[in-house]
């Protein structure tokens, strides 16, 4: 697909607008973060306070979506954020982020290429995010309650289990719905695409539970046996419905259509005073503890193989697809949407119809 420098450029000017001038940044040593769910657990984070000297506090995320409106409104409270590949470089173009000097990351030379030299994480001859994490979106669901063994998106739309479907709360929906409808071209629909896309999502509201919104949300919907089948950050939510024991087990799988990649990775605020803890921290979450515990915390895949070899062997690096690059070539890998603007409107009109 010919990526579209206009990108975006309605939703741009919004941000720009809300962007405040002048930022009061948290004290100096204090990383503020804005990240996701299980990247910054107590097991790896208080290692990278108690070598650092520096103190972390992270505030979550529940969709890509959240970033640009949380910086254009915070005032500049935070000094790194983790968006995933698709969202790095809408924060480029809004200016709420500085290029990333990688010779003071240590581990950075061991970054899978395909990561460290991706569009938008290489831009205008600099490097604007540090890979962190990476992995799919599946599907999972109950076999209990779901009979036959699905293997479709469209398992979300069977109107068989009406009020027992999550959806992620998030634009992917789009993505999720017309690879379903058979589109190839996923992340540049033309508008005749894109409203048949809303309409198929529109159709499916009367059948969907909740659009969850965190990791800690569709966990409990499983939990209370409110739900049976939803997308699912994959590795992530399985585990932790399944060690819940509430006497029923969960079951991920890759749709027929394919499942969807990402990859997370830390940006540099703008204008941020804690540029020497934000590198301290790159580089310990580039290393074995910090790629080991985020791994362990999430079940999802390193980006640097090489700090992984002592925690993960055998079976459980092949899970993790270690030095298996051939699988993020097999995932349609996220990309910023052309109109990205167009988008986000589809999928608000989506949430706010009937």
């Amino acid at each position: 697909m010919t990526k579209s420098h206009g990108r975006g450029r309605v939703w741009l000017s919004v941000i720009s607008a809300a962007m405040v001038a002048e930022s009061s940044f948290a004290n100096a040593a204090e990383l503020n973060i804005l990240t996701w769910e299980g990247y910054a657990d107590p097991s790896f984070i208080e290692k990278f306070e108690q070598s650092s000297g520096c103190k972390t506090t992270s505030t979550y995320v529940g969709s890509n979506d959240d970033f640009a409106p949380k910086l254009a409104a915070g005032g500049g409270v935070y000094d790194i954020i983790v968006p995933s590949i698709d969202t790095i470089g809408l924060m480029r173009q809004a200016g709420f982020v500085q290029p990333i000097d990688t010779s003071k990351i240590e581990g950075w030379a061991n970054v899978y290429p395909e990561f460290s030299t991706a569009t938008d994480v290489a831009a205008e001859g600099e490097t604007w995010s540090v890979p962190l994490v990476w992995g799919s979106i599946s599907l999972m669901y109950r076999p209990d309650k779901i009979e036959p063994a699905p293997d479709s998106i469209g398992v979300l739309f069977d109107p068989k289990y009406k009020g027992k479907i999550a959806m992620w709360d998030d634009k992917s929906s789009l993505y999720w719905t017309a690879r379903l409808l058979g589109y190839d071209n996923i992340y540049d629909l033309t508008d005749e695409q894109l409203e048949t896309v809303k309409q198929k999502l529109i159709e499916q509201k009367p059948l969907i539970r909740k659009y969850w919104a965190t990791a800690g949300e569709l966990t409990e919907l499983y939990a209370n046996q409110e739900i049976w089948v939803s997308n699912t950050w994959t590795g992530l939510q399985s585990k932790e419905v399944n060690a819940l024991d509430k006497g029923f087990q969960v079951v991920e799988f890759t749709p027929k259509e394919k499942a969807e990649g990402w990859m997370d990775s830390m940006q540099l605020v703008k204008g941020t005073p804690n540029e020497e803890c934000a590198y301290k921290f790159f580089s310990f979450m580039l290393n074995a503890d910090g790629q080991c515990g985020i791994v362990g915390s999430t079940g999802y895949f390193p980006v640097n193989p090489d700090a992984v070899s002592a925690c993960l062997t055998g079976a459980e690096a092949e899970a993790k697809k270690v030095n298996n690059i051939e699988f993020v070539k097999s995932l349609v890998m996220w990309q910023m949407p052309a109109r990205l603007d167009k988008y986000l409107e589809t999928w608000n009109a989506v949430k706010a119809a009937p």
